[in-house]
């Protein structure tokens, strides 16, 4: 399988404990897209009791698709890192900043 290398932001520490990609709270997708226009919840979030066992896979930002938030550059996050936290029962990104 080809594998393409990128860099991209770290999800330092995701709180959304109940989605199967996280582990110990940490997210091990390959990468996450945050949002929609205007609202920075974790697209990726999946609820379930099993969770992955893929420790070695650490998540980065894939995509962004806020684009009311500062660190959205073309679609893609600028921040240095985010956390992932609950808001109401979802999964949203933390590091969301209004432009």
């Amino acid at each position: 399988m080809d594998k393409i290398m990128i860099e991209m932001p770290p999800v330092k520490n995701c709180m959304a404990n109940e989605c199967v990609y996280n582990a110990n709270s940490c997210c091990h997708a390959r990468a996450i897209t945050i949002g929609d226009t205007t609202h920075p919840a974790c697209d990726t979030f999946q609820a379930g009791q099993q969770h992955t066992h893929k420790m070695e896979i650490m998540a980065g930002i894939g995509a962004c698709k806020t684009s009311i938030c500062k660190f959205n550059d073309d679609f893609e996050c600028s921040a240095d890192s985010v956390q992932v936290g609950l808001v109401h029962s979802e999964a949203n990104c933390m590091t969301f900043a209004m432009r």
